[in-house]
Formats: C-alpha cells, structure tokens, sequence
C-alpha cells in the first residue's frame, strides 16, 4: 500500500496485527498482518516522484502480489461527499490511462470512476470544473505513478482512496508553495502562511485536519473489509 503521508495509512495500520517497522530508505514503512494477508504500508511524501521512490524500493525489499495506492483525494464530481471511499476503476496521468482493479468490498458503500493524476494540489473549484469536463470524477498527486510502477512490474493495481475536499470547495492557502526541499509539505511553512492570515486560514486548517481524520477511518474500515 502506497501513499503520500504516514496518517493516510494510520487507519488500515491499526487493524493490522503484528506491526512493525522496516529498515526501508523511506518517510515510513511498516509491515503488518490483515485477514491472513502481510502488508507493506509505504508514504514517502506527496506527487509522483516521491511515490515511484516508495514503490521502487518496497519492489526491491519485497516479492508484493499488488500495489495498492491510498491516502487522499479531492473530489471533482459535485455528487462526491468529504470522507466518502472512491475506489477508481481507471487512473488518467499525462495523457496515459490505466486500468485498475475494483475489489470486493463488504458492507461499506463505495463510489467508482476515472481519477487523474496530477502532480500538485487543486486548489480552486474552477480548476475542479475544468478537469471534470475530461470525465474524471476525483484527482490526486500520485496513483498516476503508483500505476505505471505496477504496470512494469507486471502486478495488479488498486487505486482506493478518500476524499479530503469536495468539488465546490476552495484552499485559501497555497500548499504548492509550501513544500519544503525534500518536496514534503513543509509544516513549518503552513504555520506561517496560515498565521499571516489567521481568521481564514487557521479555520481552513482545522477543517482540513477533521476532514483528515474522517477519510483515515473510512479507509482503514474499507480496507478491512476489501477482498484482493
């Protein structure tokens, strides 16, 4: 399981038995038992570069039947509520698409469409627009990655994710320009945008920290329940 940030994998980690960390070249890396399968959980921070070095290294470390990419995503579809799983059944990246696989799931609802793959933060609602005229229904910064990995390893790919920020909705704050020199969003420097702005961008945190914890769970109980 492939995502940006370790708090993406914090739901699915703590329904896993036996877990432990791996002495992988990565932000985080855990291995752990979930319904007799052994998972590697890995996030080395977001967009598609980060993610192709986090599947590198888990296909060097690992003999995987999978990848599965996981964390968060923003809604395009108007019909898509924050916390809902989307569980894409094709990624569009650079103009390339791929197929992914759809697993069984039991007793957790669900939507299903096209993701693209984008290698920065949407941010305005009439970029969402745009790019739900192209038919996707949710974006990210890296399933376009994760795809081609698994691709070329010659493995079947799942894209499952959340949703964090729904179609309407807007960031006051510029998180493309926040990411520190190792390409990771830079804490330190969302605390500061966000302090020079405080009664709009504080809130703005709040609320993406909430949203965040909500899309946690429902992806670790989806997960669970998911049959690959």
């Amino acid at each position: 399981m492939v995502a940006a940030e370790p708090r993406e994998l914090r739901g699915i980690a703590s329904r896993c038995r036996g877990t432990a960390r791996l002495d992988w070249p990565l932000w985080f890396a855990r291995a752990g038992e979930l319904n007799g399968n052994r998972l590697a959980m890995v996030a080395n921070g977001p967009g598609p570069e980060l993610a192709a070095r986090a599947v590198a290294v888990a296909l060097e470390r690992s003999r995987p039947e999978a990848v599965i990419s996981t964390g968060y995503c923003g809604a395009l579809d108007g019909a898509l509520a924050a916390g809902e799983v989307f569980v894409a059944a094709r990624v569009e990246a650079g103009g390339t698409g791929f197929e992914a696989v759809v697993p069984a799931a039991a007793g957790r609802g669900w939507k299903t469409g096209t993701l693209a793959t984008l290698g920065r933060v949407i941010g305005s609602a009439a970029e969402k627009g745009r790019l739900r005229q192209s038919g996707a229904a949710a974006v990210d910064m890296e399933a376009g990655a994760v795809a081609l990995a698994a691709q070329r390893a010659g493995l079947p790919f799942y894209c499952i994710r959340a949703v964090l920020d729904r179609a309407e909705e807007e960031f006051e704050l510029d998180f493309n320009s926040l990411r520190g020199p190792d390409g990771r969003f830079s804490r330190l420097r969302i605390v500061r945008a966000a302090l020079a702005r405080p009664f709009a961008r504080v809130p703005e945190l709040v609320r993406i920290d909430r949203r965040g914890r909500l899309a946690t769970q429902a992806l670790g109980d989806f997960l669970a329940d998911c049959v690959f």
